[in-house]
């Protein structure tokens, strides 16, 4: 069961690369010959076989070019960084380098390949050549990159130096115990300084750098340094970078359980993590190639494509291609693994990039997956995003929602403008929900518009649906939105009305349909008297108070609801009903029947007070007697009818009027608490004294001397009121003659402007060194002392002239100017 659980969980984990089969010419050669080596360049493959051919091959495996280059087995190909040379080693020593696009080549055939020869041109195109190593066995493999060669033999591993012609290092095999013609070295340079062996089971990684001059001396002037080292569960076969990981590609050996014998498996293609002293497996395929079964360690190798990313697993029978995979590989996936939002998602972030896949095409299967799960409602939400604008998408949908029986599900999400659908998708669902959700049914009338649907179809089913339920108020309260839209709006507002929906008055106001409702006055009121009250009065150049007031005349209570509110907002609109109101009020308002007799001017006293006396209305009748002048009776009923003293002695103070003190006198005369409500009350209206007189001796009064302390109170009050005002009156006119005595006492401008009131001339004499003399009052009118009439002898006093003839009043004190 754990075994179950682990492949479980390992299929859930994503592939790093994928694979493909070179196909095409590779497959026609492999047939007859075997492969043995292969080298990639950017433009195009060269394959080498066991038979001694050479093929140029297209990244497709397409024959381009064959060469015959041995009767024996192809050992390595080497090509140029241009792909215009190629040099080729064979299994009986022979080395031949040439140009694949012109004539020029070079043979060099060795008896034992013992060692390693460097070939350099020379002056006038001549080879030199140099030896590099010998005496360690045969050389295994050859990597060159940039200045620095890499070679393997059977002791281990070293590196050359072209620039300095020396060998800077030599790193040994770890596992001498392996045979390298069956194991052999694999090498490969990730830059130009990093060298990667893999040998057996051990993985080294080698980073040449640049020694200090101080550390020189005989020492070469690089060195390398292994940066990572650790060991691999498998024999190693070939290796190549990815970014800073590796691929491996290993060898791999298992005992069967049956026979307990050891076999060949499938090979591995590992991506693994380099660290210091291990490493850490990102991904682990096992392939199938042809002939697996027989091959050995030596027949699988590891070639690879630096730019594209791409690896070609070369063995005898088949050369596997691995890739990255791209953003398309991984919607596949995640499709495979019915991962469909995930795909979907990431299909939206790469749209740019990806080739194969369509968005739509994704969200269309992920909304039928969820269909086949039962998430309806996520399908049908789903819709929205996937479908977009796509109205015959839509439709579809909503078609294949049908047939299963879900189109309650996808309502909520159906498009209402951009795109509209055909009318009859929307009609379908709203038939849907008319047989078996009358709720859901009215919420998406509510949500649609009306032109989404042919309006008449739906108002027949509804009508035919009511036939069976003609009380049911959802079925009505929709039947009357579908009247709106339609905008038969006298149907809608008659169906409003008998629910007493709140929309009625909206529905009034912003279609103005206010002619419809003259013959309805009453069922509005029924509904809400307030909301109808403000909406007729609001609209009263529509629907007159005469016509309102004649449909609620069967309906007092609602006539007087409607009048009361006129009158309020008018006291005079409408004055010719205020007769009708007073009995109205009687009947159904009286708290407010005597602020109307106070606030209405064209309402019959008469009439009034005969409704008043007849319901035996004391404080109504008192106002109305009052009004109508006949206050003594009005009091002679607050008396009698209340036996409130203080409201008659309120009304008396009220009217002012000496009979009605003396009336309030007589009646309270033999009614002790009457007397002590008037003694407390009187002082500051009536002498008290006329009260005391006439109190019959030995009539025991309530509370008399409180009564008497207060009209003593009350008097001293009042001469202290006095006695204040007199302060007030005498500083005041105190005050006024100070200012008037300081403004008299100010002096007054006279200059060339001024003229004498008498002879209009210039009140200064031309010449100012001639004596002078001026009258000046203080209403500032200046006479010459000689205009003057003389004063007569019995009024010494002398006036404006001009003042005086006006009737101001005499001037103030005069002010004479003299020189």
């Amino acid at each position: 069961m754990a075994e179950a659980e682990e492949q479980e969980e390992e299929s859930e984990e994503e592939p790093k690369l994928k694979y493909e089969r070179l196909s095409n010419g590779v497959t026609e050669i492999l047939q007859k010959d075997a492969a043995s080596c292969m080298t990639v360049h950017d433009k195009f493959l060269a394959l080498g076989t066991h038979y001694g051919k050479v093929y140029l091959l297209d990244v497709q495996g397409n024959i381009t070019q064959k060469f015959d280059v041995s009767p024996v087995k192809i050992n390595q190909i080497s090509l140029d960084e241009s792909g215009e040379h190629m040099g080729v080693c064979s299994e009986d020593g022979k080395v031949q380098v040439f140009g694949l696009y012109s004539g020029e080549e070079f043979h060099e055939t060795f008896d034992c390949p013992i060692k390693l020869l460097l070939f350099e041109r020379s002056w006038m195109s001549r080879w030199k050549s140099s030896v590099l190593h010998e005496g360690e066995g045969n050389i295994r493999s050859v990597k060159w990159r940039g200045h620095l060669i890499a070679w393997a033999n059977n002791m281990g591993v070293k590196i050359f130096d072209i620039t300095s012609k020396q060998r800077i290092t030599n790193v040994p095999r770890d596992d001498i115990s392996l045979r390298p013609d069956m194991y052999p070295c694999s090498l490969c340079w990730k830059d130009n300084v990093t060298l990667i062996i893999g040998w057996g089971t051990s993985v080294k990684i080698c980073s040449v750098k640049e020694r200090h001059a101080s550390e020189m001396r005989d020492l070469p002037s690089r060195y390398v340094e292994i940066v990572s080292q650790f060991e691999t569960e498998f024999y190693i076969s070939g290796l190549a970078p990815l970014c800073d990981q590796l691929v491996v590609l290993s060898y791999v050996k298992e005992v069967s359980e049956k026979t307990e014998r050891e076999y060949c498996a499938r090979p591995r293609l590992d991506i693994i993590q380099p660290l210091a002293e291990t490493c850490e497996e990102i991904s682990s395929d096992a392939l199938t190639v042809r002939g697996f079964q027989e091959n050995e360690c030596r027949d699988y190798h590891l070639e690879y494509s630096e730019g594209e990313s791409l690896f070609y697993i070369v063995s005898p029978r088949d050369v596997v291609v691995a890739k990255e995979r791209d953003q398309d590989d991984h919607i596949d996936w995640l499709l495979e693994k019915k991962k469909y939002e995930e795909a979907l998602m990431a299909a939206e972030i790469s749209q740019r990039n990806i080739k194969r896949h369509k968005i739509l095409d994704i969200g269309l299967a992920y909304i039928n997956h969820l269909v086949e799960k039962g998430d309806y409602d996520i399908a049908a939400r789903k819709c929205q995003k996937i479908l977009g604008k796509n109205a015959a998408l839509w439709e579809y949908e909503v078609y294949k929602f049908k047939e299963i029986g879900q189109l309650k599900a996808i309502s909520p999400y159906l498009p209402r403008g951009d795109p509209v659908l055909k009318p009859l998708i929307y009609e379908m669902i709203l038939h849907e929900f008319l047989e078996s959700d009358y709720e859901g049914f009215a919420t998406l009338i509510r949500e649609w518009p009306g032109d989404l649907y042919n309006n008449s179809v739906i108002v027949q089913a509804v009508r035919d649906h009511l036939k069976k339920d003609s009380q049911n108020r959802t079925l009505l309260k929709t039947l009357a939105e579908l009247y709106t839209y339609d905008k038969n709006y006298g149907n809608a507002l008659e169906i409003y009305l008998t629910l007493r929906h709140k929309d009625v008055f909206q529905l009034i106001h912003k279609h103005n349909l206010f002619s419809s409702i003259k013959d309805k006055i009453v069922l509005l009121m029924d509904f809400d008297s307030e909301k109808a009250v403000d909406m007729l009065l609001d609209n009263e150049d529509k629907i007159s108070i005469k016509k309102v007031v004649e449909e609620l005349e069967d309906r007092p209570e609602l006539q007087h609801v409607y009048l009361h509110k006129l009158f309020k907002r008018d006291h005079h609109k409408g004055q010719r009903y205020h007769e009708k109101q007073i009995s109205l009020y009687a009947e159904y308002d009286r708290p407010n029947l005597l602020p109307f007799l106070r606030d209405s001017t064209h309402c019959p006293l008469e009439k009034a007070l005969e409704i008043c006396q007849q319901r035996n209305f004391v404080e109504e009748t008192v106002y109305l007697l009052s009004r109508m002048g006949n206050s003594r009776s009005a009091l002679k009923m607050i008396m009698e009818e209340l036996h409130d003293v203080d409201k008659a002695i309120e009304f008396a103070k009220e009217q002012d009027d000496g009979e009605l003190w003396e009336d309030l006198i007589l009646y309270s005369i033999d009614k002790p608490p009457f007397i002590t409500g008037l003694l407390n009350n009187i002082g500051t209206h009536v002498d008290p004294i006329l009260l005391i007189h006439r109190i019959k001796e030995g009539m025991e009064i309530p509370n008399l001397r409180d009564s008497l302390v207060k009209i003593l109170q009350d008097y001293n009050l009042q001469i202290l009121l006095r006695e204040g005002c007199k302060k007030i009156l005498v500083a005041d006119s105190l005050s006024l003659l100070k200012k008037m005595h300081r403004t008299q006492m100010k002096g007054v401008l006279v200059d060339e402007e001024n003229i004498c009131e008498s002879c209009l001339s210039p009140i200064l004499p031309s010449d100012a060194a001639k004596p002078f003399s001026v009258v000046i009052f203080h209403c500032r009118h200046m006479f010459h002392k000689e205009c003057l009439p003389v004063p007569s002898m019995a009024s010494p006093a002398q006036f404006c002239n001009i003042c005086s003839a006006k009737h101001r009043g005499p001037g103030s004190a005069i002010l004479e100017m003299k020189k």
